[in-house]
Protein backbone atom coordinates (compact mmCIF):
# COMPACT_ATOMS: atom_id res chain seq x y z
CA UNK A 1 0.00 0.00 0.00
CA UNK A 2 1.24 3.49 -0.78
CA UNK A 3 0.53 6.94 0.56
CA UNK A 4 1.68 9.68 -1.77
CA UNK A 5 1.74 13.32 -0.75
CA UNK A 6 1.54 15.88 -3.54
CA UNK A 7 2.75 19.20 -2.14
CA UNK A 8 2.46 22.43 -4.06
CA UNK A 9 5.71 23.51 -5.73
CA UNK A 10 7.15 26.45 -7.62
CA UNK A 11 4.57 26.28 -10.43
CA UNK A 12 1.53 26.22 -8.11
CA UNK A 13 0.01 29.22 -9.89
CA UNK A 14 -0.46 27.04 -12.99
CA UNK A 15 -2.68 24.52 -11.17
CA UNK A 16 -5.86 25.76 -12.84
CA UNK A 17 -4.30 25.27 -16.29
CA UNK A 18 -3.58 21.58 -15.62
CA UNK A 19 -6.52 20.77 -13.30
CA UNK A 20 -8.65 18.99 -15.92
CA UNK A 21 -5.74 16.76 -16.98
CA UNK A 22 -4.87 16.10 -13.32
CA UNK A 23 -8.49 15.12 -12.59
CA UNK A 24 -8.51 12.80 -15.63
CA UNK A 25 -5.30 11.20 -14.33
CA UNK A 26 -6.93 10.69 -10.92
CA UNK A 27 -10.04 9.18 -12.55
CA UNK A 28 -7.83 6.70 -14.43
CA UNK A 29 -6.24 5.60 -11.14
CA UNK A 30 -9.70 4.70 -9.86
CA UNK A 31 -10.69 2.99 -13.13
CA UNK A 32 -7.49 0.93 -12.90
CA UNK A 33 -8.49 -0.15 -9.38
CA UNK A 34 -5.32 1.29 -7.85
CA UNK A 35 -6.49 4.45 -6.07
CA UNK A 36 -8.49 3.92 -2.88
CA UNK A 37 -8.77 7.52 -1.72
CA UNK A 38 -7.68 10.92 -3.05
CA UNK A 39 -8.10 14.20 -1.24
CA UNK A 40 -6.74 17.61 -0.37
CA UNK A 41 -4.23 18.24 2.39
CA UNK A 42 -5.57 21.01 4.58
CA UNK A 43 -5.05 23.88 4.71
CA UNK A 44 -4.56 23.95 0.92
CA UNK A 45 -1.00 22.67 0.74
CA UNK A 46 -1.58 19.92 -1.82
CA UNK A 47 -3.13 16.48 -1.99
CA UNK A 48 -2.74 12.89 -0.89
CA UNK A 49 -3.36 9.53 -2.55
CA UNK A 50 -3.90 6.15 -0.91
CA UNK A 51 -3.15 3.38 -3.41
CA UNK A 52 -2.62 -0.36 -3.59
CA UNK A 53 -2.41 -3.23 -6.06
CA UNK A 54 0.74 -2.37 -7.97
CA UNK A 55 4.48 -2.58 -7.40
CA UNK A 56 6.53 0.34 -6.14
CA UNK A 57 8.03 0.79 -9.62
CA UNK A 58 4.56 0.82 -11.20
CA UNK A 59 3.27 3.26 -8.61
CA UNK A 60 6.25 5.59 -9.03
CA UNK A 61 5.77 5.49 -12.81
CA UNK A 62 2.06 6.31 -12.41
CA UNK A 63 2.81 9.25 -10.12
CA UNK A 64 5.44 10.54 -12.56
CA UNK A 65 2.70 10.79 -15.23
CA UNK A 66 0.48 13.08 -13.13
CA UNK A 67 0.25 16.33 -15.11
CA UNK A 68 0.74 18.25 -11.86
CA UNK A 69 4.04 16.42 -11.32
CA UNK A 70 5.11 16.81 -14.95
CA UNK A 71 4.41 20.56 -14.88
CA UNK A 72 6.01 21.10 -11.42
CA UNK A 73 2.72 22.18 -9.88
CA UNK A 74 3.44 19.67 -7.09
CA UNK A 75 6.27 17.54 -5.83
CA UNK A 76 5.48 13.94 -4.92
CA UNK A 77 6.67 11.98 -1.91
CA UNK A 78 5.57 8.36 -1.55
CA UNK A 79 5.66 6.14 1.51
CA UNK A 80 5.13 2.38 1.32
CA UNK A 81 3.11 0.91 4.15
CA UNK A 82 3.05 -2.77 5.13
CA UNK A 83 -0.40 -3.07 6.80
CA UNK A 84 -0.43 -5.28 9.88
CA UNK A 85 -3.80 -4.39 11.45
CA UNK A 86 -6.86 -3.01 9.73
CA UNK A 87 -10.58 -2.65 10.26
CA UNK A 88 -12.47 -5.47 8.58
CA UNK A 89 -13.35 -3.33 5.56
CA UNK A 90 -9.63 -2.90 4.80
CA UNK A 91 -8.49 -6.50 5.35
CA UNK A 92 -7.91 -6.79 1.59
CA UNK A 93 -4.87 -4.52 2.06
CA UNK A 94 -3.15 -7.17 4.18
CA UNK A 95 -3.94 -9.94 1.69
CA UNK A 96 -2.53 -7.97 -1.25
CA UNK A 97 1.06 -8.52 -0.18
Amino acid sequence: MFVTFLKFAENRAAASIFMAAHNDWIAQGFVDGVFLCVGSIQPAVGGAILAHGESRAEHDARIALDPFVVECVVTAETFEIDPKRTVAALDFLKAAQ
